[in-house]
């Protein structure tokens, strides 16, 4: 089906048509209307890659994450693709597993697309990169991470709200031998809620143990050795609070096959509120990272930079905050040194 036939059909020139898919303010309401009876009737798909040849517009956004099996980012991903048809836009997604080889490869996918925006959405970026898409003048939003540059803004996640209010719950129950597992050290964002964690022990007078602080890499595998190697250190924590829930899920799993329960012995805190947090056995408590509510900033600052109308770098930033579950409980004994 050609767009002739859809013009003679509605009684219409081909550019009214043309107008009418584009969205264009200068139709006629009662004119659009039948157009868009006849598109529907005739079934007809305008060819998007004759339009962008006409507009010089792709209207395609790209979205680079970081880990497509981690549940947060599906749950991003469709936040984001919601917000974007919504607003009459495509995307392109793109996962880089964490490797700078592959995001290259994601890059070069959006510049041969010719995508009008990229939203990246990790924590890890490559300056040369950035300067790729910054000298094609390709807009850019990132997450936590602030490049400087013309077209280019951040949106940053108040990490430290949700994990102060991680620690207070936990020391409200009676913990004080409270454990962190970080995500892999070298993304801010895994470097962030740690720091926030250390300070929230500091700011209650309860000294850093060294043993009571690991790393994972933001999957369950990653949790569950974390957590095995802090058992095995000796001197149990009586809680612990995860960088992200595939990292609690992982840890929940250490302790019961130590021969312990969640929460009775140690109670577990995640982070994130993927929507599996609330299927879990027990179901996780954990702080909320709204991820619609993400997709709808990254988005929004996006297109303010595309459409030229961005006046500050900052795309907005979102709050976090705890959900109480089953995963914990008061702390079985008082707080003892266990050094």
């Amino acid at each position: 089906m050609k767009i002739q036939e859809v013009a003679r059909r509605a009684g219409v020139s081909i550019a009214t048509v043309s107008r009418t898919i584009n969205n264009s303010s200068v139709v006629d309401p009662k004119t659009a209307k039948r157009v868009w009876k006849v598109v529907e009737e005739l079934g007809y798909y305008p060819n998007s890659q004759a339009r962008s040849l006409v507009s010089g517009k792709s209207r395609i956004l790209g979205l680079i994450v970081s880990d497509i099996t981690n549940p947060f980012f599906p749950e991003l991903i469709k936040g984001f693709e919601d917000v974007a048809i919504h607003n009459g836009y495509e995307i392109l997604v793109s996962s880089t597993d964490y490797d700078s080889a592959r995001m290259a490869v994601c890059v070069r996918r959006m510049l041969e697309r010719k995508v009008e925006g990229v939203a990246i959405m990790t924590s890890e970026m490559d300056k040369h990169l950035v300067d790729q898409l910054a000298h094609r003048n390709v807009p850019m939003v990132f997450l936590d991470v602030r490049p400087a540059g013309e077209g280019i803004s951040h949106v940053e996640v108040d990490y430290a709200m949700g994990v102060n209010e991680a620690v207070e719950h936990l020391l409200s129950l009676g913990h004080r031998r409270i454990a962190f597992i970080s995500g892999p050290l070298g993304l801010k964002s895994a470097r962030i809620r740690r720091t926030a964690f250390l300070r929230a022990l500091n700011r209650y007078g309860i000294d850093e143990d060294k043993r009571l602080v690991g790393e994972g890499d933001h999957t369950v595998d990653g949790g569950l050795n974390a957590m095995t190697r802090m058992l095995a250190l000796g001197g149990l924590p009586t809680a612990v609070l995860a960088s992200n829930d595939l990292t609690a899920i992982g840890t929940m799993r250490a302790v019961r096959r130590a021969g312990l329960s969640v929460p009775q012995d140690i109670s577990v805190v995640g982070f994130d509120d993927i929507r599996l947090a609330e299927f879990t056995e027990p179901p996780l408590t954990t702080v909320r990272l709204p991820r619609n509510e993400l997709a709808e900033l990254a988005f929004g600052a996006l297109i303010r930079n595309v459409d030229g109308q961005a006046k500050t770098r900052s795309g907005g930033k979102l709050e976090t905050h705890l959900v109480i579950r089953e995963s914990t409980c008061p702390a079985r004994a008082p707080a003892v040194s266990e050094r």
